[in-house]
């Protein structure tokens, strides 16, 4: 079966690589009706995905109308390069562009005009096709480089793909792109390393103290280091122009707590402050007033359902979750994340239903 680039995506999507992204890509291309095949090097990660709908195996001398590559970051140039002689238009979905497509130039430069990167902003420290979801993408950012050779119908089928997968395209050139991901992504992961490495030797009476602050900044850290080698090896010039301007705050840092230099502490932690006032809001909007409510749950089944019903029926929509447990009792603390207007009145509610609110 052979099918035209177009600008409308109408399938066959042929998905290289089922581990959490292949597979979560090929799961949302599913959802959407279309015609979804598969393939890896690997017969266990291609019987899973399979196993959970994502697709069926490529057939013999089969083009699809795109290719999706989600492949690590060392092979993705040979998976591109392969797709691009087989016909159709390629994307990646890797988290570094520029790498890629300078290598691609040397292997294929005729055929770059079908070849247009992408990366959508959301995955998991998990790994493996059970890890994948259709619901992944929906609502984040995909970020679509076009290169100076892309062909323009290639670029919009790429952005298509976003949307069909429930996901916001941006549009960014592949340099663009690393200097923004080594920003956002690369640099932070690092910096939560760190962090996560000086518990690594810590006592047990010091890691009895950790509460969910020191998880939310580690949880990354988990992620799997030979993938982030690769993801870092291949965006080492911007990550390192990042490295350099943190080790310079590290430093200043280190000097004004050493010299008890409390204004100048208090300046680095206002900056602070003022980065995460910077993120986007919700669905990309400005950041809105929120606060925190506190709620000890048991540690019972149906808790959690029944605390989500009660906020469900009072009328409060949740914007974030997390949820600490304590090690001593058999509750958990869960602070449900709502509008600031909101706090107050939730509060109210949860009490009149018997539920312990913890200031």
């Amino acid at each position: 079966m052979t099918a035209g680039p177009g600008t409308d995506l109408t399938g066959p999507v042929h998905v290289v690589g089922t581990g959490l992204l292949g597979t979560s890509v090929a799961l949302a291309a599913r959802r959407a009706g279309l015609e979804v095949w598969l393939s890896d090097a690997s017969p266990e990660h291609l019987r899973t995905a399979s196993g959970l709908g994502a697709g069926t195996p490529v057939p013999e001398g089969g083009v699809a109308q795109l290719t999706v590559v989600a492949v690590p970051p060392a092979a993705i140039a040979g998976a591109v390069a392969e797709a691009l002689r087989r016909g159709g238009v390629v994307t990646d979905v890797g988290s570094v562009k520029g790498q890629p497509l300078e290598q691609l130039a040397g292997l294929v430069p005729e055929l770059l005009a079908a070849y247009v990167g992408s990366h959508p902003m959301a995955g998991s420290e998990r790994s493996g096709p059970l890890a994948a979801s259709a619901a992944i993408f929906d609502g984040r950012p995909w970020a679509v480089t076009p290169h100076a050779s892309s062909a323009p119908e290639a670029t919009a089928l790429v952005e298509a793909l976003a949307r069909v997968c429930g996901a916001e395209p941006v549009r960014l050139s592949p340099h663009d792109h690393d200097r923004a991901v080594a920003r956002v992504s690369h640099v932070p992961h690092l910096l939560a390393v760190l962090t996560a490495g000086r518990l690594a030797g810590a006592s047990t009476d010091h890691l009895a103290l950790s509460g969910q602050g020191v998880r939310d900044v580690t949880r990354v850290a988990a992620s799997d280091p030979a993938l982030w080698r690769q993801i870092l090896g291949a965006n080492r010039v911007a990550v390192a122009e990042l490295l350099i301007d943190v080790q310079g705050d590290l430093g200043r840092l280190l000097e004004a707590v050493t010299g008890g230099d409390d204004d100048g502490v208090g300046e680095i932690l206002a900056r602070g402050v003022a980065g995460t006032e910077a993120i986007p809001g919700k669905h990309g909007g400005p950041v809105l007033p929120m606060a925190s409510v506190y709620v000890a749950v048991p540690d019972h089944p149906g808790e959690l359902a029944r605390l989500f019903a009660d906020v469900g029926e009072i009328g409060v929509n949740i914007e974030d979750l997390y949820i600490d447990h304590d090690p001593a009792r058999p509750v958990g603390l869960v602070e449900l994340v709502v509008r600031d207007d909101a706090a107050e009145s939730l509060r109210t509610a949860l009490a009149a239903r018997s539920w312990t609110i913890h200031r």
